[in-house]
């Protein structure tokens, strides 16, 4: 894989909060061994991206810790460009999160974020990114809950990017830990005027309406009638639904057997955001993308199993085949 060269315009700029991962394989209060990663939905989606073909360009805050070097190397392994991330020297660390099983597929995350580098991003930090042109911005709702400047930087990014003419994915990626559901929508629906690619939960879509008692259909109806060209809808094992001003398309999930849900909805991202990239047809975008989220899935981490390009085929073989 090559590494991307920072001065090159990206397919895609994402920043957001890249934190060290604590992985247990069973109830931390037992104790045991952890497993060292990295973890955060945006860097899970470039990843994602980068494995697909694409170049991607990360930018954010890591702590001048052990644990920010270990995030951005791990990033630069994977192929995204890390030009842009600022290791801040404020004596902010980097954030943490640890992750523990509790039953079947049902994992519990434990944060340690707060007034962590990755909070602290700024607008100063991000716009940068931007000059050279990408084809697209991916955003998520995760960042603008880390603090007032965070906010300010995902909402700077998305009205430079589309006065630009740059596509601005978001992602709308709720966590109840960091915010409450009024809170979040009352920061995140001004994106809507600048965001032209919308994904959502079924059970997040409400937070990005005006009415949040409005069922689906008139929600979605509502969002293409604010601008957004295209709401895409993550069902989880029932598979997603993209819903533009010609209709609805519906795809279902890949029948794979689950061992590890976390990261599933970033997989699903970077897949429909490689289709996008690619000029695919909205059918063909969802196919990868549920693709992406198997691989997801069926493996363990929250990014280490996503595809490759060449890979994308394997869950059409036979069960029990053998590459050879």
């Amino acid at each position: 894989m090559t590494t991307p060269d920072h001065r090159t315009a990206p397919d895609v700029v994402t920043f957001g909060e890249t934190m060290a991962a604590l992985r247990a394989n069973g109830p931390l209060r037992l104790g045991g061994s952890l497993g060292l990663s990295m973890a955060g939905a945006e860097s899970n989606v470039a990843v994602g991206l980068a494995r697909l073909g694409h170049r991607v360009r990360w930018a954010g805050r890591v702590g001048a810790d052990e644990l920010g070097a270990l995030v951005l190397r791990t990033l630069r392994a994977e192929g995204v460009d890390t030009g842009y991330a600022i290791t801040d020297d404020s004596g902010r660390p980097t954030g943490l999160l640890l992750t523990e099983p509790r039953l079947g597929t049902l994992t519990r995350v434990s944060y340690y974020r707060a007034g962590s580098a990755g909070s602290a991003v700024s607008p100063a930090d991000v716009l940068p990114a931007l000059a050279s042109g990408p084809r697209v911005l991916h955003l998520t709702g995760i960042t603008p809950a880390l603090s007032a400047s965070a906010a300010e930087a995902a909402l700077a990014a998305a009205t430079t990017a589309r006065e630009a003419g740059i596509t601005v994915c978001l992602d709308v990626n709720y966590r109840s830990r960091l915010w409450s559901a009024d809170r979040a929508r009352t920061v995140l629906r001004p994106l809507l005027s600048r965001t032209d690619l919308l994904i959502a939960s079924e059970d997040e879509l409400p937070l990005m309406l005006e009415r949040p008692d409005a069922d689906e259909s008139e929600g979605v109806k509502s969002l293409l009638a604010a601008g957004v060209r295209e709401v895409v809808i993550k069902r989880g094992a029932r598979g997603a639904t993209t819903c533009t001003a010609d209709g609805a398309t519906d795809r279902p999930a890949r029948q794979v057997d689950a061992v590890d849900l976390v990261g599933a909805g970033d997989a699903f991202v970077a897949g429909y955001l490689s289709g996008l990239l690619h000029g695919a047809d909205i059918p063909d975008r969802l196919h990868r993308a549920v693709t992406t989220a198997a691989f997801a899935v069926g493996t363990r981490g929250d990014w280490e199993g996503l595809p490759t390009e060449d890979e994308l085929g394997l869950l059409d073989r036979p069960d029990g085949t053998t590459i050879r």
